[in-house]
């Protein structure tokens, strides 16, 4: 039996994606200047006009997903017959999936007939991205929600999360930066290198001089942790600093060359988080790769 394949914005994959696949989404939101917006659409988004507002010293606050929102838009697909799998941003950087949690606990008692399964990818991006991807192969061999979502919760421990940031305020603003004694500022242009940790929160794992020696510490790190690249879409994500991700994508394809690198600007919610500067990289390798 088929079903519905449900994430939220965090996953920041490409919208042409999402349509072709059927992958339905549910916003964060951010405000600038007392207005809320939500970006449901990657094409129109202009990522070097946000990131410009936000080098020119204007706050930009988000909110998690409320479980009202979550109701909003899974009840109708329930009423529709489907069952539901909702692929979420990390527990370890964001409230939303605890707010998926009591949504699909109340929808499960008005529709016990459903399924509602949640997936805490402990990721974030297109770290949570490649989980999404995950689950659209397994629903296209006919694979059942509870394998894919087995699946889902095997792989979430295999995605390496690697990235730098240009200005570290942004992560001590928000708390989303887990060991703050760890990392270092722009002293002496010190760049710190962060990951995701098992339980999804991020972590400064090494600090090197300049902004060339990170992203060649982040290819060496692909290098060296990278399983079978042949079958993986390798990701990038950056704020604002295209030219960077392409010649991390340059240094991939002369090292471990993957099937496919896919390069996004970070979507404006976790953006606003890891601020103008940040280059991701997301791909797999094994089951210890948060604990290395």
């Amino acid at each position: 039996m088929s079903f519905v394949i449900v994430t939220d914005t965090s996953s920041n994959l490409p919208t042409p994606y999402l349509k072709e696949h059927g992958v339905e989404v549910i916003p964060f939101t951010y405000h600038i200047n007392g207005q809320e917006y939500a970006c449901m659409d990657t094409e129109s988004f202009d990522g070097p006009a946000y990131y410009g507002i936000l080098r020119s010293g204007t706050r930009i606050t988000t909110s998690q997903i409320p479980p009202q929102r979550f109701v909003d838009h899974i009840r109708p697909m329930l009423e529709n017959g489907e069952n539901v799998l909702f692929v979420s941003m990390s527990s370890g950087i964001s409230g939303s999936y605890a707010s998926s949690k009591i949504a699909a606990n109340q929808l499960q008692e008005e529709f016990p007939e459903r399924k509602i399964l949640t997936v805490d990818t402990y990721s974030a991006s297109l770290a949570e991205g490649i989980a999404v991807m995950r689950a659209v192969e397994c629903r296209e061999k006919g694979m059942t929600i509870d394998e894919t979502y087995t699946l889902l919760r095997a792989l979430r421990h295999r995605i390496a999360q690697i990235f730098t940031v240009g200005d570290l305020r942004y992560l001590k603003r928000t708390g989303r930066l887990s060991n703050l004694e760890a990392a270092v500022g722009t002293v002496l242009q010190i760049k710190p290198l962060l990951k995701g940790d098992p339980e999804g929160k991020i972590v400064c794992f090494a600090k090197v001089r300049g902004r060339q020696r990170a992203i060649e510490e982040m290819a060496k790190r692909y290098e060296a942790l990278v399983v079978s690249p042949e079958t993986q879409t390798v990701c990038i994500s950056h704020a604002d600093c295209e030219a960077d991700a392409q010649i991390l994508a340059s240094m991939l394809r002369r090292s471990k060359p993957p099937k496919d690198i896919l390069i996004v600007d970070y979507e404006p919610v976790t953006g606003s988080h890891v601020g103008p500067g940040a280059l991701a990289l997301f791909f797999l390798s094994d089951d210890n790769v948060r604990n290395i």
